[in-house]
């Protein structure tokens, strides 16, 4: 009895010990940091695409036999899907992997009337028809050089010696893992549709396992010296695409798509969730 006694008083006790309002205080609020920032921002949907007209100007090149015809009566209907998915987006401005010198608006225009239809280039297939057929008049070109170009006019011995044989042949075992992966994706691009494939290559893990290979074999080159290429380099063009798209987001209405190439996906995925003026929207999340 007297023990039971003890444990309600013991219970009492901690119940005012622990209750701020019997002594006067206030409950601490615990804000969430986006409530300091607006609920309303521009909206950013990332295409990351593979380049449907296979350039070889990448590291790793798609064998002929693993390679995918956009423009065969299949994979046209297969673009088609993909296009109708993409649009349920609502763009109202597109912004893609090219120069001003591309002339991209220019193009536009003349795709309206019927031109480039036979070009395989996902500029044409996906993102002049997507501005077509949503009836822009405007498609903006926000790819830009790395500091790079800068850094070899000012000192062009010091450029050469820190890209001494940063050249992304590494043959360490995670490099061979990536190569491995590389292949296996060819192949499966060959043998399922365009929109699953798209959906698979535009996730978070995907994105994220992409970016992994920039941060292993050179970048490990020296002391710092791999560190240091792919910040002036990698980095820094993907940061300067990022301040080309703020200088065409004129509003929180805006709906941007952004059409580049998947290695792209990771830095540009990283610097738009963590802005305070953009939305990232998930590919897979389209309805």
């Amino acid at each position: 009895m007297k023990q039971t006694y003890l444990a309600k008083l013991l219970l009492s006790f901690l119940f005012l010990f622990n209750n701020p309002l019997v002594f006067g205080q206030k409950k601490t609020e615990i804000i969430s940091p986006s409530a300091f920032f607006p609920k309303e921002r521009a909206k950013v949907l990332f295409v990351g695409s593979f380049h449907f007209d296979y350039p070889g100007l990448d590291a790793h090149v798609t064998a002929n036999s693993d390679k995918v015809d956009v423009l065969s009566e299949t994979r046209k209907k297969e673009v088609t899907d993909l296009v109708n998915y993409i649009k349920k987006f609502k763009p109202t401005k597109i912004a893609i992997e090219a120069f001003p010198e591309w002339k991209a608006t220019e193009k536009l225009r003349e795709y309206k009337k019927g031109a480039y239809r036979m070009k395989r280039d996902e500029r044409y297939q996906l993102g002049l028809r997507v501005a077509s057929e949503m009836g822009l008049d405007t498609v903006y070109a926000i790819d830009d050089d790395s500091m790079t170009s800068d850094l070899m006019t000012l000192d062009s011995t010091y450029f050469n010696k820190m890209f001494k044989d940063y050249d992304y042949q590494s043959d360490d075992p995670f490099s061979k893992m990536y190569k491995a992966w590389y292949v296996g994706e060819d192949k499966l691009r060959s043998k399922i549709d365009l929109l699953t494939y798209f959906k698979r290559t535009n996730s978070r893990q995907y994105h994220y396992y992409g970016h992994g290979a920039y941060l292993i074999g050179d970048f490990k080159l020296d002391d710092k010296r791999g560190a240091d290429v792919l910040a002036i380099n990698w980095y820094s063009r993907n940061l300067r695409i990022f301040r080309k798209l703020q200088k065409i987001t004129e509003s929180s209405d805006d709906r941007i798509l952004v059409l580049f190439g998947n290695g792209h996906g990771a830095i540009l995925r990283q610097l738009l969730e963590s802005s305070p003026e953009y939305d990232w929207i998930e590919f897979d999340d389209l309805k």
